[in-house]
Formats: C-alpha cells, structure tokens, sequence
C-alpha cells in the first residue's frame, strides 16, 4: 500500500539557485514516513519511547532527480517492506513527485531498539503488520 501526503515548498528551504537545498527533501519523506508510522503501523513514536522503545534510521540512500522550487505542492509518497534477509529492519521506499514527475527516490532502513540498550528487534505489533509485505533487498539497491 502507498501512503502519500502534500507538501509545499517553503521559502527558508530555497537556496541562493531558487531551487530547494538538498538537506530538507530526506525531512520532508522522514514527516510523510512518520505519518505513515503511526497512522498506518499503528506505532507510536512519543508513546513507544516512554514504554522503552525506539524507532531508529540505520541507513538511507537518497537520488535526487529534479529540483523542487519555491511554493511547489508536492506529493511524497512511502511504502514499507520487510528485509529479504529476515533481519529485524523495515525498510521504507520513498518517492518525491511534482505534477506526476519523479523529483527524489530514498529507500530509508530502520530498525527498533530497547532504550536501555540491546540488539535491533521488531516489536510483535509491528511484525503483525508486516506478515503479508514483500520483502526488498537492500544490496540490489
């Protein structure tokens, strides 16, 4: 399933170029990302860390293909698959599109970890969610 949200490019993002500066587009797919989390994962950010319980990037590659300007409405788009290896990570595809264009493509990894310390896991309400997603590998990538 693909998530998407809109999004308007605001003035403090653009450059001297008049374009969009490079370090917000991997904001703009992490707020879409987020949502996704929580609205279609049902996991919690704020809610799992008081439990002991955090959600963290591991790795993220990013292409970018055209540049968004000032005021661009733009969709973001994230889907989410399991690791084709069988270890504990998510990995979010992720596209930025302006009027039916591709702007930007990421593929964001993540993982969960107990806020006292310990190895990467997927919590069982996550693994719920994940028993009937395709699995992506990375190292194709």
């Amino acid at each position: 399933m693909e998530f998407t949200k809109t999004y308007i490019a605001k003035k403090e993002h653009i450059d001297i170029q008049g374009i969009m500066d490079g370090l917000y587009y991997p904001f703009y797919m992490e707020y879409c990302r987020h949502d996704f989390i929580r609205e279609v994962l049902g996991f919690d950010f704020e809610e799992e860390a008081q439990k002991g319980i955090y959600m963290v990037l591991s790795q993220y590659t990013i292409k970018f293909i055209r540049s968004l300007k000032e005021n661009d409405a733009f969709i973001v788009s994230c889907e989410v698959f399991t690791d084709a290896g069988g270890q504990p990570r998510l990995h979010f595809k992720q596209t930025i599109k302006l009027n039916g264009k591709l702007m930007t493509t990421g593929i964001f990894t993540g993982t969960c970890i107990p806020a006292s310390g310990g190895r990467p896991y997927l919590p069982d309400t996550i693994k719920e969610q994940l028993a009937d997603k395709i699995s992506l590998d990375i190292t194709l990538i």
